[in-house]
C-alpha cells in the first residue's frame, strides 16, 4: 500500500490550503456574525462558492473529477479544519453522498432535474433515513411507508436528525422507506426523491444538538399522504439497502478525514497555548501531563489517519465491500480520537476552552455528534467483533500449538 501523495494531489493541497488561508479563515468572523443572527445559510458562503468554482476547487470528491478516494482524503482533511468550509467547495454532506448516489443510480431524467443543479451548487439536498420510533442504526428497522398507488408512490411516516433540511437552498430529500414489507429483509426498502414543495411534506423543527444549532440543521420531517410520481424512484424497488451501503463507504472517508483536520487544529491550538501560558513557574508544556497529552494526541492522529488512508486505498482497489471492517473501524476510532484531542486542548486552555473565543467547544461538539451520526459506535464495534469471530471460527484450534497445558494422560 503506497500512501505517498502524488504531485497532482500535492498541488491541489497547496492550492486548497492557500484558498483556506486567504479566503475561508478570514471569513470566520463574518460567518459567525451571520450564523449568530439566525441565518441558516450565511451569505458569505455564496461569495466563497463563486470564487472556489473560478479556482477549479469544485466537486473534488467526484470520481469523474479524476480523484480517487485516497487522493481526495487529504483534501477533505484540509477543508475539515473549518467545519462549514466544505460547502464552499460543493463537497459537503449530505450533498456529496447524494451526488454520488445520483451519479451511480439515477435515471437520465433524475440526473437532469436534480443532479445537475446539485453539481452546479444552485440547490442543496438532504438524505432522510433515521426515524424517531425505531433503532434506525439498523436500516432494516426503517418503518416509513412508501406505498405504490397507480403511477404514484404515497409516503407516510416521520424522519428525524436529517442534516441540511433547514438550509434555504434545500429543495429535495432522498427518502428511504419500505415499499414491500413482505420481501426479504434487505430488499424491503427503496429510495425515492421527494421535492420540498410536495403537499403533505413538512419540516417540523430544527433540532439543537448539545445545545448547539447548526446552520442547515438536523431536522424532524413529517410525511402525510405525500404523493410523488413513480419516476422519482431511484434505481429499482427493493434496492434501497444496497444503495445506502454504496453511499456510506466513501462518505465515511470524507467524514473521518474532516475530523482529522479538526483534531489537527485542536492540537495546534493546544501547543500554542502550552508554549505561552505559565503555571507554577513553568510553561504548560513543561508539565509532564501536558507533554504527555501533546505526544498522545500526535500519535493518535497519525494512527487514525493511516487507517483512514488504508480504508480509502482498499475501496479504490477492491470496492467498499472489501473494506467493510475498515469502514466500521474508522467510524468508531476517528470520532473518539477527535473528541479526546479536543478535550485535552480545552483543558489546556482552561475556561477559555469552554467559551466561543476558541473553536474548541464547537469542534468537540461536532466530534461527539459523529459518534452517533452514520450509526452509533456500538453498531460498528458489533460489526468488527462479528467479523473477528467469524474469522476465528474458520481457524479454530490453530492456536493450540501455542498452549502450554500439562498432558493429563
Amino acid at each position: 500500500m503506497d500512501f505517498e501523495y502524488t504531485p497532482k494531489v500535492r498541488q491541489l493541497q497547496r492550492k486548497l490550503q492557500d484558498f483556506m488561508d486567504n479566503y475561508v479563515v478570514p471569513h470566520l468572523p463574518l460567518w459567525h456574525r451571520e450564523a449568530g443572527d439566525g441565518l441558516q445559510h450565511p451569505q458569505c458562503l455564496e461569495d466563497l462558492k463563486a470564487l472556489a468554482k473560478e479556482e477549479g476547487l469544485w466537486n473534488l470528491f467526484l470520481p469523474s473529477q479524476g480523484l480517487t478516494n485516497l487522493e481526495y482524503a487529504p483534501l477533505a482533511e484540509i477543508m475539515g479544519r473549518v467545519h462549514w468550509a466544505s460547502e464552499a467547495f460543493n463537497c459537503s454532506a449530505p450533498d456529496a453522498g447524494n451526488m454520488e448516489l445520483l451519479h451511480m443510480f439515477a435515471s437520465e431524467e433524475q440526473r437532469e432535474r436534480w443532479l445537475d443543479p446539485l453539481l452546479d451548487g444552485k440547490i442543496r439536498s438532504c438524505f432522510a433515513m433515521s426515524e424517531p420510533d425505531v433503532a434506525s442504526s439498523d436500516a432494516t428497522n426503517i418503518q416509513i411507508s412508501i406505498r405504490r398507488d397507480g403511477d404514484d408512490y404515497v409516503i407516510n411516516g416521520r424522519k428525524w436528525f436529517i442534516s441540511g433540511a433547514a438550509h434555504p437552498l434545500c429543495t429535495f430529500a432522498i427518502v428511504m422507506g419500505v415499499t414491500d414489507p413482505n420481501a426479504e429483509v434487505h430488499k424491503r426498502q427503496s429510495m425515492v426523491i421527494v421535492p420540498f414543495d410536495t403537499p403533505g411534506f413538512r419540516v417540523v423543527r430544527n433540532i439543537e444538538v448539545m445545545s448547539h444549532s447548526f446552520p442547515g440543521g438536523h431536522c424532524e420531517l413529517v410525511f402525510r399522504d405525500v404523493r410523488v410520481p413513480r419516476t422519482n424512484l431511484i434505481h429499482a424497488e427493493g434496492a434501497g439497502f444496497a444503495i445506502a451501503q454504496a453511499r456510506l463507504g466513501p462518505g465515511r472517508i470524507h467524514h473521518c478525514m474532516r475530523s482529522i483536520g479538526q483534531a489537527e487544529l485542536a492540537l495546534e491550538l493546544m501547543c500554542e497555548r502550552a508554549a505561552e501560558r505559565r503555571t507554577f513557574g513553568h510553561y504548560l508544556h513543561q508539565h509532564a501531563n501536558i507533554a504527555e497529552w501533546i505526544a498522545l494526541s500526535r500519535m493518535e492522529i497519525e494512527q487514525a489517519r493511516l487507517l483512514v488512508l488504508k480504508t480509502a486505498w482498499m475501496i479504490d482497489q477492491h470496492g467498499a465491500k472489501s473494506a467493510l471492517r475498515e469502514i466500521a473501524m474508522i467510524k468508531a476510532i476517528v470520532p473518539r480520537m477527535h473528541t479526546t484531542v479536543c478535550d485535552r486542548a480545552m483543558q489546556v486552555f482552561g475556561a477559555m476552552g469552554l467559551s466561543p473565543d476558541t473553536p474548541l467547544a464547537e469542534l468537540w461538539t461536532w466530534g461527539r455528534v459523529l459518534r452517533i451520526a452514520d450509526g452509533p459506535d456500538e453498531v460498528h464495534l458489533r460489526t468488527i467483533a462479528r467479523q473477528e469471530m467469524s474469522a476465528a471460527a474458520e481457524r479454530r484450534g490453530a492456536t493450540l500449538p501455542y498452549m502450554n497445558t500439562p498432558d493429563l494422560d
